[in-house]
């Protein structure tokens, strides 16, 4: 090789190294808190029923693998780590197969089941979001042993924080058990829930995290299991729990306008799955998919979790079809077109 080619090769190196550096100097991690939308295999480490660690779940994974993901794959922020150019899916912070090498580049202490109210993560013996948190402190110190104080410090303060839940708290809690109804109207519960969630960016915000992402509700009235239960409008989606999900998005929208204003030096953003999820359901033909109103395992009317078993008969062949896997989660297909839309008018900002 001559001189000059040799020279033009050896440019084209530094520039891709350069590449590779900016992407990772603007996030150099994906850090995820909240529930079965994220929850990357943690539930299969705690005593609960609210596990998906077995097939059919999974079976679209590498390997087929069944990691807990309440899914047939990947889960959006799966998706997002991929195309933030770190890795192609985030780790669960209590699966023992994996380690603060792994976490260094992304974790996810999210929990199947959980909410912003304690009292939801009680229902199903999950982990509460309090313990989320004390679950990245944990990280936070491993990280400052592996990385030495300044570059793990630069690596909180980088990272981009994924927060994802509220959906359980009405759907398993408010709703359902007669406690919170009774206590609050829906209206007074949401404040409860926002004031949660502002206290816990608080905290995050006090801890070095800059970057951050809070997830609002999506149309959770078409949810399939909302939908098999609404046998008296002929199973068309819940009107009434689609406008709680919108109205609570826009007071999310209000609490990230007022914490950029209030934190200084703090990027947090609203990704709202709502609309992107909404028009997949209502305009599903151009998204290649024939089924939306019951999902892919079982009947696709009630089935989650131990319900969703691999001898189930019901379970559909192409998990590609459908809008959603279980009776309550998407298929990968549709986690796939709501991570990429979350990218577009959300997380561009951080890329």
């Amino acid at each position: 090789m001559g001189y000059k080619a040799m020279s033009c090769f050896f440019l084209v190196i530094v520039h891709i190294l350069l590449q590779t550096s900016c992407i990772c100097s603007k996030v150099p991690a994906i850090i995820v808190f909240g529930d079965s939308t994220v929850d990357a295999g943690n539930n299969n480490h705690i005593s609960t029923i609210l596990k998906s660690n077995f097939a059919p779940y999974g079976r679209d994974f590498g390997g087929g693998k069944a990691t807990g993901r309440f899914s047939n794959g990947r889960l959006p922020t799966d998706f997002i780590s991929e195309a933030f150019g770190i890795k192609p899916f985030i780790p669960a912070y209590l699966d023992q197969d994996y380690n603060i090498t792994h976490f260094s580049t992304g974790v996810s202490f999210a929990s199947a089941g959980t909410g912003y109210d304690n009292a939801t993560s009680d229902v199903l013996s999950v982990i509460p979001l309090w313990k989320e948190l004390e679950y990245y402190k944990e990280f936070q110190r491993d990280l400052r042993s592996y990385l030495g104080l300044d570059r793990a410090n630069q690596v909180v303060g980088e990272s981009l924080y994924l927060i994802s839940a509220g959906t359980n708290d009405f759907l398993e809690n408010y709703y359902v058990l007669p406690k919170r109804f009774s206590e609050y109207s829906v209206e007074d519960y949401q404040k409860i829930l926002l004031g949660i969630a502002e206290d816990f960016i608080s905290v995050l915000y006090q801890l070095g995290a800059r970057k951050i992402s809070i997830t609002g509700l999506p149309p959770m009235g078409c949810l399939p299991l909302e939908r098999a239960m609404n046998i008296i409008h002929g199973g068309d989606c819940v009107e009434e729990y689609n406008n709680v999900a919108k109205d609570f998005n826009e007071k999310l929208h209000s609490l990230v306008a007022n914490l950029n204003h209030k934190l200084a030096g703090i990027r947090l953003v609203l990704s709202n799955p709502y609309n992107i999820l909404w028009n997949v359901i209502q305009n599903s033909d151009s998204f290649g998919f024939d089924h939306v109103a019951t999902a892919c395992c079982g009947t696709g009317l009630f089935e989650m979790s131990y319900l969703c078993e691999k001898i189930n008969p019901f379970t559909c062949w192409d998990a590609n079809k459908y809008v959603f896997w279980d009776s309550f989660h998407p298929t990968e297909k549709t986690n796939n077109i709501i991570a990429n839309d979350v990218i577009k008018n959300s997380l561009a900002e951080f890329l």
